[in-house]
């Protein structure tokens, strides 16, 4: 079990990806990751195609009583506009500024990018990058499946 700062032992899941979305292999290690995190957890994520959208629909689909906090873009080009499931939908902000909000809100950072190595101009890495500012625990999911942490 994670050690968490409340009372009720509920930690908290910041969840970044690329909307090209996840790899097979990416999207297998995700699910082991909630079959065994149980239920005290709640996922956030910033509700854009791709790799946010396929970690909804797996949270919901592994743990269908978890919330969901979505932290929305102001710009709604990209947006997947998830609903199902029990869900918290948040004010709209800039990418830069919610992609911070997920990982201030969350315990644990898990990061799908669609590469191996670390790049500039990417929301995946420079949210990563965040995380680590923050000393924040994170879970990088590597392409192959494999997490680096």
């Amino acid at each position: 079990m994670i050690e968490t700062n409340n009372k009720h032992n509920i930690y908290n899941y910041g969840f970044t990806g690329t909307k090209n979305g996840m790899t097979d292999k990416q999207k297998k290690t995700l699910k082991k990751i909630l079959e065994t995190s149980g239920n005290n957890f709640i996922m956030h994520h910033g509700d854009c195609i791709g790799a946010d959208e396929e970690a909804h629909n797996i949270t919901i689909k592994e743990r269908k009583y978890i919330k969901v906090v979505i932290h929305p873009p102001i710009n709604t080009y990209a947006r997947a506009h998830c609903k199902t499931g029990k869900v918290e939908i948040l004010d709209s902000k800039k990418y830069l500024e919610r992609n911070y909000d997920i990982v201030n809100s969350s315990d644990i950072l898990i990061a799908c990018p669609k590469g191996n190595k670390e790049i500039l101009r990417s929301g995946t890495w420079a949210t990563i990058r965040y995380a680590r500012k923050l000393n924040k625990e994170i879970l990088l999911i590597l392409i192959d499946g494999s997490i680096k942490i």
